[in-house]
């Protein structure tokens, strides 16, 4: 065989190509189409309730006792009250820091003002139970324990 020969059948064989190609892509688009508008409200709605009836009959969560789930449950609730304590401790705590370095900067401000000497101010003057015993921290679970009995 001639070499113009062969070029000629690979240029054919490729414009074949490309035209199926082109029309794979149509056929494609319009697929898309019209399977994004079949997706309608009603039909999206059967198509749950047939979905959720058959994973009904299948019934894969009868392995896992409705116990199991109720305990899943209450363990992840007591983890997110835990989570939403240590959370509020910690932004008490800077609010706290955050008034006592204000209060020293308006003491100094003041002792400046005057010219005396800053006050220093003891290490319970914004406890209402002073000479108490020193405050701490509640730990998370005691924390969750007292969101959870609001």
């Amino acid at each position: 065989m001639r070499f113009e020969l062969l070029r000629q059948r690979v240029e054919r064989a490729e414009r074949r190509v490309a035209a199926c190609s082109d029309r794979a892509e149509a056929s494609r688009s319009t697929f898309a189409t019209a399977w994004k508008r079949g997706w309608t409200p009603p039909r999206i709605v059967i198509a749950g309730l047939v979905s959720g009836f058959l994973v009904g009959r299948a019934e894969p969560l009868s392995r896992v006792g409705a116990a199991r789930w109720l305990q899943m449950a209450g363990t992840i609730s007591s983890m997110l009250a835990t989570l939403r304590a240590a959370a509020a401790s910690e932004e008490a705590g800077a609010a706290a820091d955050e008034a006592a370095q204000q209060a020293a900067s308006v003491n100094q401000g003041v002792a400046e003002a005057t010219g005396q000497e800053p006050a220093v101010a003891p290490e319970n003057a914004f406890d209402p139970q002073a000479g108490a015993a020193p405050v701490r921290a509640p730990s998370p679970a005691e924390a969750a324990t007292e969101l959870s009995e609001r």
